[in-house]
């Protein structure tokens, strides 16, 4: 099959397609930052916030693993089988295979950074799917084309030229909830930098205040006396008295146990050993409720051991039920594409409808239940009906 007859493209196609969106290596431009970049110059900032804050890069694993596995069906059976196994097959950025995994990757972009780019490689001949790649986002630029209203996705080169990609209907692209007029989405971080910067200086000072009281520091003073020989010999015997100490403090180093023993009004404390640690219980709880209300993760399910009642835990449970719905329909355009794809350059009808798995065994339990209930309340009530008649 030509690749110019399946894309309707006009001119010669190209002897070889490699992966359009690969970034190109230059240590002078990645140390720029470009404010029209896919992502603001905000790209760091989102990994910095996932490397730092543990909570927070748990919780966007749990949502990606969440969001299920899902089958493809097809009306013609050769269809069904070559969608099956291309979908348990199909190489994945050179490290691994199935659909399944890239989708894992790609929801996680679109989480992160609020944007998502894939590709689609095809094999030299453009006859056959090669595998799919995870564009890196930092030397991406997206634009929107005002007269299709169409993505426009340019690449960065080695001479910091923006280059449109030659063949964009390979791009998969997915935005998270873009702003009105706009394209680029809005990372599900958003609004979080200003909560976790304040919870690092937290945990930051907490870990100041445990190296502090596990490294003490000492106190030693010396009050001469009211003789007139103390008095005269004051230094000296300070000096005397803080070389037996360092003396005596070195040994316990080796597990070596010495006495310090001083002659005089001598006082000894442990530096801020009078002061408190500050209670950080409510203030961290404070922030983690913010972190927790904005990923819509139940608290329970990341470990946070807050007193909530069951009831309040299989509301939140709904609430992440409908949460994972809204994602899976940000994921399901991009399920059709790739499996469509593949079945017409097989030349195989490539209708294709894509079913997901159930998000958890209770939900299913509960919606039949509400079912029968509805169905049980519907004939009682048509039967009060027909004895009032």
């Amino acid at each position: 099959m030509d690749l110019k007859k399946l894309w309707g493209r006009r001119g010669k196609a190209p002897g070889a397609l490699s992966v359009q969106t690969m970034p190109q290596q230059d240590v002078f431009l990645e140390k720029w930052e470009g404010s029209s970049r896919l992502g603001a110059g905000r790209y760091e900032l989102f990994e910095a916030m996932r490397a730092t804050i543990p909570i927070i890069d748990a919780a966007l694993d749990k949502i990606v693993r969440l969001s299920g596995e899902f089958s493809v069906c097809c009306a013609d059976r050769t269809a069904q089988r070559e969608a099956e196994r291309f979908l348990r097959e199909v190489p994945v950025g050179g490290y691994t295979e199935g659909l399944q995994k890239f989708l894992w990757g790609y929801l996680g972009d679109l989480l992160t950074y609020g944007n998502a780019v894939g590709e689609i490689v095809l094999e030299p001949s453009g006859k056959e799917i090669h595998g799919l790649y995870l564009a890196p986002l930092k030397n991406i630029e997206l634009t929107l084309d005002q007269a299709r209203l169409e993505p426009v996705i340019k690449v960065r080169g080695q001479t910091g030229q923006l280059h449109e990609v030659p063949y964009p209907q390979l791009i998969l692209f997915s935005a998270l909830a873009p702003k009105a007029g706009e394209i680029v989405g809005r990372s599900l971080l958003e609004g979080l930098p200003f909560v976790t910067s304040i919870l690092h200086k937290i945990y930051r000072s907490m870990g100041q205040n445990f190296e502090r009281i596990g490294n003490l520091r000492y106190a030693v003073t010396y009050r001469p006396g009211a003789s007139a020989l103390d008095r005269a010999n004051a230094k000296e015997i300070a000096q005397n008295i803080a070389k037996e100490w360092r003396h005596s403090v070195s040994g316990l180093r080796d597990g070596v146990v010495r006495d310090f023993v001083a002659v005089g009004d001598v006082d000894i404390k442990v530096i801020g050993a009078d002061n408190q640690m500050i209670d950080t219980e409510v203030p961290v709880r404070q922030m983690l409720e913010e972190i927790v209300s904005k990923l819509g993760i139940p608290p329970f399910m990341l470990g946070l051991s807050w007193s909530t009642t069951e009831r309040m835990s299989k509301q939140q449970a709904d609430i992440l039920t409908t949460e994972l719905e809204y994602y899976r329909s940000l994921l399901e355009p991009v399920i059709r594409r790739v499996v469509s794809l593949f079945l017409r350059l097989r030349a195989l009808p490539d209708e294709v409808q894509v079913e997901w798995s159930a998000i958890n065994l209770q939900d299913e339990v509960e919606q039949a239940r509400a079912e029968l209930l509805h169905a049980q309340a519907c004939t009682k009530g048509g039967e009060e009906n027909e004895e009032g008649v």
